[in-house]
This record gives C-alpha cells, sequence and structure tokens, in this order.
C-alpha cells in the first residue's frame, strides 16, 4: 500500500502545475491580442489624422457630430495630438514585448526549462515579434487608415481626447510638447549651404526625369534668378518709348497712341533728366480736355535703381513700393534704361506677351546650329535663344549690355559685314553693320571638332 501512494500524489501535481500554466498562458495571449489590437488603432490614427486633405478638414469643421467638433479641436492642436499617439504607442509597444518574453520564458511553453532551447526563444523575441508588430501594429492599419482617414479619424477621436487629458500620459505629453519647442527654439542649426552652380548641377542630372521642357526652363530661371542684374533685363534707353515735358496736351496723346505703352517715362531735357511716370490710366478722366490741359500734374514719382541691383532685390522692392516699372541709372547718374515687373517675371516663366505687343522678331532661326539675331538684343535673351548658360560670355564681357555692343566691346571696334568674332564655340558673323551701330548678326554654333 505504502509503494502505491507516490504513484497515485504524483500525476495530481503535475496535471495541477499543468494547468496553471495553461491558465496564464492562455490570459497571457489575450492580452496579447488586445495590445496589438490597441497599437493598431494608434497607428492608425496616427495616420488618418495627418493625411486629412483640406476639403476633408474643411468638411469637418462643418460637421456638428461630436466626434466630427473632437477631430476639429484635436487638429487645432497637432503637436499635443501627435505626442499622445507617439506616447500612447510607445508605451504599448513595450507592453507587447515584455509580455510576449514573460510568454516565453514560461517553461511549460516551449517544452523545457533547463535553457536548451535559449536560441529558439531568442529568435522569436528578435524576428517574429518585430514581425508581428511591424505587420499588425504599423503597416496593415496605417494602409487601412490611408483609405479611409476621415471615418478612422471620427472612430479615434473620443479615445485620443480621453488619453490626451488623462494623467500621467497627459502630464508626459507636455513635458514632451513643451522639450520639443525649447530644442526647436534654442538649438542651433546649421543650413546647408548650396551654391546656384550646385543647384544647377543639380537641375542638370534631373532633366531626364518626367518633368516637361516648359517647368525644367522655369525651375532654371528661378536658380539663375537672384545671379542675375537689373542692367541684364532692362531695356536700353535707345529702345525707350519717353515723353518730353514740354509737349502739349494733344501732342501727348498722339504719341501715345503710336507707342501703345500703358506707363511712359517723362523726361526734361534729356532721357538723363527723367521727371516722372505718366500713367496713361491717370489720362482717361480728361480725354475731353483742350491742349493747353497741364497733363504733367499727372505724372508720378519714379524710383531709381542702379544697374548692378539683382533682380530678386528689385522684384522685393517693386513689392514694397507696389510699382510696375523704374529707372535704370548708371555709376554717374545717366539713365541706362527702364526694367519693368513683366521683365523681372520673364526671367522665370519666359516671354509674356500680350495683345498690344509689337509683332517685332529679333530673332529668326535658319537652322539647327544658325540664327539671325538684331544686335540689340539683350545678352540675356541671347542666352536663352541658343539655350546656354552664358559663362563663356559673361566672363569676357564689360559693361555691354547686348550683342551688338558685347562683339564692339571684344573687337575693339565695329565690326563691318562678313567680319565676325568667336566666343567658346559660338560664331558671331556680322550681317549689317553702320558707323554708329550692328544691326544684324548671324550666329553660328559651331561642332567642338569645327574649324573657325
Amino acid at each position: 500500500m505504502s509503494s502505491t501512494v507516490p504513484f497515485t500524489i504524483h500525476p495530481i501535481v503535475e496535471i495541477t502545475q499543468a494547468g496553471f500554466n495553461f491558465s496564464g498562458i492562455l490570459f497571457s495571449f489575450i492580452l496579447l491580442i488586445v495590445l496589438l489590437l490597441l497599437t493598431a488603432l494608434i497607428s492608425g490614427a496616427e495616420t488618418a489624422f495627418f493625411s486629412l486633405s483640406p476639403l476633408e478638414k474643411e468638411e469637418l469643421k462643418n460637421d456638428t457630430s461630436k466626434s466630427g467638433k473632437l477631430v476639429s479641436d484635436l487638429l487645432d492642436v497637432p503637436q499635443q495630438l501627435l505626442a499622445t499617439i507617439l506616447i500612447s504607442n510607445n508605451f504599448l509597444n513595450v507592453a507587447i514585448v515584455i509580455l510576449s518574453s514573460s510568454i516565453l520564458a514560461e517553461p511549460s511553453f516551449l517544452g523545457t526549462s533547463d535553457g536548451d532551447n535559449d536560441t529558439l526563444r531568442f529568435v522569436i523575441e528578435v524576428f517574429a515579434i518585430t514581425l508581428v508588430l511591424l505587420l499588425l501594429g504599423e503597416v496593415v492599419p496605417k494602409i487601412y487608415a490611408t483609405k479611409n482617414a476621415l471615418t478612422f479619424t471620427k472612430f479615434m477621436a473620443i479615445p485620443l481626447n480621453t488619453l490626451n487629458n488623462l494623467p500621467p500620459l497627459s502630464w508626459l505629453k507636455s513635458g514632451l510638447v513643451n522639450g520639443s519647442n525649447f530644442i526647436h527654439k534654442y538649438a542651433k542649426r546649421k543650413g546647408v549651404q548650396i551654391s546656384s552652380d550646385e543647384l544647377e548641377q543639380a537641375l542638370a542630372l534631373t532633366k531626364e526625369e518626367n518633368v516637361s521642357e516648359g517647368e525644367h526652363k522655369i525651375l532654371e530661371g528661378i536658380v539663375r534668378f537672384g545671379n542675375t542684374d537689373v542692367t541684364q533685363i532692362m531695356c536700353s534707353r535707345m529702345h525707350v518709348s519717353a515723353i518730353q515735358d514740354d509737349l502739349n496736351f494733344k501732342q501727348v496723346l498722339a504719341f501715345i497712341l503710336e507707342c501703345g505703352y500703358s506707363r511712359i517715362p517723362v523726361f526734361s531735357e534729356s532721357f538723363d533728366d527723367i521727371k516722372g511716370i505718366l500713367f496713361i490710366k491717370d489720362l482717361l478722366p480728361f480725354l475731353d480736355q483742350d491742349e493747353t490741359f497741364n497733363w504733367r500734374e499727372l505724372t508720378r514719382k519714379p524710383i531709381f535703381v542702379p544697374e548692378n541691383k539683382k533682380i530678386d532685390d528689385l522684384l522685393k522692392e517693386f513689392q514694397s513700393k507696389k510699382v510696375h516699372m523704374a529707372i535704370v541709372v548708371d555709376e554717374y547718374g545717366g539713365a541706362s534704361g527702364v526694367v519693368t515687373l513683366e521683365d523681372v517675371l520673364e526671367e522665370i516663366v519666359g516671354d509674356i506677351t500680350d495683345e498690344f505687343d509689337d509683332a517685332e522678331i529679333l530673332h529668326k532661326k535658319v537652322d539647327e546650329n544658325t540664327f539671325l539675331i538684331e544686335g540689340k538684343i539683350a545678352l540675356n535673351d541671347f542666352y536663352k535663344i541658343l539655350d546656354i548658360d552664358g559663362k563663356d560670355f559673361d566672363a569676357i564681357k564689360g559693361e555691354s549690355d547686348s550683342l551688338g555692343g558685347f562683339i564692339i566691346e571684344n573687337a575693339g571696334r565695329i565690326l563691318k559685314n562678313k567680319e565676325y568674332f568667336i566666343c567658346s564655340n559660338v560664331k558671331l558673323i556680322v550681317e549689317s553693320s553702320d558707323k554708329k551701330r550692328i544691326k544684324m548678326v548671324k550666329v553660328v554654333v559651331l561642332n567642338t571638332s569645327s574649324e573657325s
């Protein structure tokens, strides 16, 4: 009888121990699934709240439901919302990792207690748990939340609002927000210094991407914008239509009809003595006046800018002073020409032509490598026609602003017909000239192997 006692007691102990472990593991698994569900909801909420379109946000503002109002209130404080989401998500992920490790540490789970399965346990903890967290806790809920952002935000509005105001989470949230604001305000952040040349190289590398030719030219114009002087885009005084202040009103009206501009400089004795700018719209109420009408009182005060002013600074000045035209002056105070807001914008978007612009053609393409270009064309426009950066020309040019002036400056005289000048791989042949200027130039783009 005594020999049967150990036999009857031992199985009862084993069964009791096994039943205890099973119940604990089952409870842990249920808790693990609940935590995974919660972290999935929090992760999805992060994507849903911060992927709402402007139209959806406007719809929420007009939503009279409790959840809709809560979503709008939470979006009004995005930093606090994000802090609540991140803190909650991290707590849940840590809890999942700890609970998973405790389940794997149960001797009855892996069937041994002597540490023989430590390698298997390590693999499961590192790879399996990470995969489950990444897949079920991040990827799947975020994909779903992206496609159903509005519905998901309304569903999570009340839980997140509760977490947002629940201590100690609210205390941690406030500390995180205040700390990030402090770092953002006082941390020294070194800016990345990128030269315009580096930007141009980066732009050249992206030329083969899915960007249209027009978009690419706009990007190139933006890159060059801050390095362009006023003198490169201005209209030279030789081509400016200006009114002398001794004309009577009838003569002024006739001049306006002939030139067709909406703003005209007014000078006294010479163009170097600009007195003001006449806005044609200011004359409209007085069109019925006779020739003795004093139109000079309607002229507005001009603004003067130096030739070397950068056009990005000029654009800011135009914006601040609310003007569209400036007089360009040289180092001696003489007027070199005029520059308009349209000239500035054309450096980015290309030529702007309206129904009042002259149909005057300053260039003609003969073939792929040959152009006929008027000598008065600005060098900046000349570069655009040839689609070149103009660095070789700028390196040897002095004060010249036009193609004809560039040739005269470098040749040392006004070249006669059929004489030429070569810069880089561009051959400039004078087609027409007189004693004062070069009128027409044939431009030939040479191949690198071509002879001059």
